[in-house]
């Protein structure tokens, strides 16, 4: 009879074992991720919280895992809640898709197994060590744009002062984050990271141009254009995305309020910005550009895909920029040559809908072996503009 209760007891504790086991086991969900064009893709896609949230019934957000179907291991994941309200609105995961084919990944929870760490990471940060940039970066690209204290010390004719809204690129060569590593050691010595120590460096003048990305208002053949960014908030630092906003003081006859909202995906060589304009009328135009320096450089406009360029040599080197955005929107584009110091700008004039406009801006750096010439950026672009027009087709499919 002991023994008859024995195995009973144990048949028991197996049986109800069985069902936590199998739940970790068992997929809950397939994630079709498609891709039409004609070339591979490696990307951060993002899938609604909303989509998700009756999958999540009954489990934790947190013991989410997705692996590609076929694979034992999980990968990298990331949520973002973007309006900071407690609740998460996108999950985000690296998704690789070969050329006009499906890739399909699956959903299980399981809370035993951690959530593997990426070894490279998007991050971004206020840097009151120097004065107050705000420094964003991933394993490809970097940039920097200045705050309040760094304009007034230009105002008052202070040492470590910039006064500019344009966007700054740090030109890496490591996947590694190098912004910690950089300011830290600027503090040691000044001037430390305009010497390339072998990760790369910092020598690109921004001035009051519009570096890669600033924006303005261009109106009667002038460019208005706002002050340093004056408030920011860090939505998010990584490792897949990271994403931040930067506000304005009003500036131009329209007394605008500027807010930018930058994001930076891991593995992209392009800032997206969102950019709202609170005016009290409507605006003819919000303008984003490149500034051309010393008007040596290369610039191409291809304003039927929606992809514009310049590129130049810096030190020897090759240095691509370009901003991508949707044709629709775009009115026109040239070059703006000026005689004016930090006036001459590659000028994308865009027709802001709701005084909104979205576009992408970024760089590569011939040193970073991801070019070699012009062509292979011209490449980059074409390609970000048909990403933009073509995003991956996401469909889910839960299981009955």
């Amino acid at each position: 009879m002991k023994n008859y209760i024995t195995v009973m007891l144990g048949c028991l504790l197996v049986f109800l074992s069985f069902p936590i086991l199998a739940n970790v086991q068992n997929t809950s969900a397939k994630i079709s991720v498609h891709n039409k064009l004609d070339f591979a893709r490696k990307e951060i896609v993002a899938v609604s919280g909303k989509l998700l949230s009756d999958l999540i019934k009954g489990n934790q957000t947190k013991d989410l895992r997705i692996k590609k179907e076929g694979n034992s291991e999980f990968i990298v994941l990331q949520w973002i809640d973007y309006n900071q309200d407690g609740i998460q609105d996108e999950l985000l995961f690296e998704a690789e898709v070969p050329a006009k084919a499906k890739v399909s990944y699956e959903i299980v929870f399981d809370e035993t197994t951690a959530l593997p760490e990426s070894t490279i990471t998007t991050y971004s940060r206020f840097v009151p060590e120097r004065t107050d940039d705000y420094a964003w970066e991933n394993d490809k690209v970097a940039f920097r744009t200045y705050g309040p204290d760094a304009q007034k010390r230009t105002e008052e004719k202070r040492p470590e002062g910039t006064l500019s809204s344009g966007i700054d690129l740090w030109l890496k060569r490591t996947d590694k984050s190098i912004i910690n590593k950089w300011y830290a050691e600027n503090v040691k010595k000044g001037g430390y990271y305009h010497i390339d120590h072998g990760e790369g460096y910092d020598p690109y003048h921004v001035g009051a141009s519009r570096g890669t990305g600033g924006t303005g208002i261009w109106e009667n053949n002038n460019l208005a254009v706002s002050k340093n960014f004056v408030s920011y908030k860090t939505i998010a630092v990584g490792p897949l995305r990271t994403v931040f906003e930067l506000s304005y003081a009003p500036y131009s006859p329209y007394e605008v309020k500027e807010t930018k909202r930058i994001s930076l995906d891991l593995g992209s060589n392009f800032s997206k910005f969102e950019i709202t304009m609170d005016a009290n009328k409507a605006l003819p135009n919000i303008t984003t550009g490149i500034t051309l320096h010393d008007n040596k450089g290369e610039v191409k406009i291809n304003k039927k895909e929606g992809w514009f360029r310049h590129a130049e040599t810096i030190d020897g080197n090759l240095l691509g920029e370009g901003i991508v955005l949707n044709p629709k929107v775009v009115k026109e584009a040239f070059a703006n040559v000026s005689t004016e110091k930090d006036q001459s700008n590659l000028l994308v004039i865009g027709k802001p809908k709701n005084n909104q406009l979205t576009y992408y801006a970024g760089f590569a750096w011939q040193k970073s072996g991801q070019i070699d010439n012009e062509a292979d950026w011209d490449t980059l672009l074409q390609k970000q503009a048909k990403m933009l027009a073509n995003p991956l087709k996401i469909t889910i499919k839960r299981n009955k």
